[in-house]
């Protein structure tokens, strides 16, 4: 019966003993929510990694029809932007014109300090404007 009570004065003598601890606190992973901005790579590619969501309007159609049909409107797209450059900055440059194009009407103006393209999206009325500035070569 004396073991029992000095095991029991031993236990008590041991956790008896002053603890110490720290506050726990919580730092999220995601930056979003106040996270090392480090971390926004990796939590981006895991999410990316996660996504099976596939838009349903996205045209996954790959036929040799399709792919002609792009690289033809690509090529299409590329003579004509070649021949508004031509007419803006070419050697006989024009004031202003206006070219209409696939449901997309492209005007430009030319003044003596900038040229100034709009182009326009004839469905929705959406514009879109770039300004580019002329320099002008007053060395000889």
């Amino acid at each position: 019966m004396l073991n029992w009570r000095l095991g029991l004065l031993a236990c008590a003598l041991a956790y008896g003993a002053p603890v110490a601890a720290q506050d726990i606190t919580y730092e999220p992973v995601s930056p979003t929510f106040g996270g090392n901005p480090f971390n926004s790579q990796h939590v981006l590619g895991v999410a990316n990694a996660n996504n099976d969501f596939r838009d349903p309007r996205a045209s996954s159609s790959n036929s040799q029809a399709d792919i002609f049909a792009r690289q033809l409107q690509s090529r299409l797209l590329s003579a004509l932007s070649s021949q508004i450059v031509d007419a803006i900055f070419g050697e006989n440059p024009q004031e202003s014109g206006t070219i209409s194009f696939g449901g997309q009407t492209i005007e430009f103006t030319r003044s003596l300090e900038e040229v100034t393209i709009i182009i326009r999206d004839d469905a929705t009325g959406e514009e879109t404007r770039i300004v580019v500035p002329l320099f002008i070569d007053v060395g000889g």
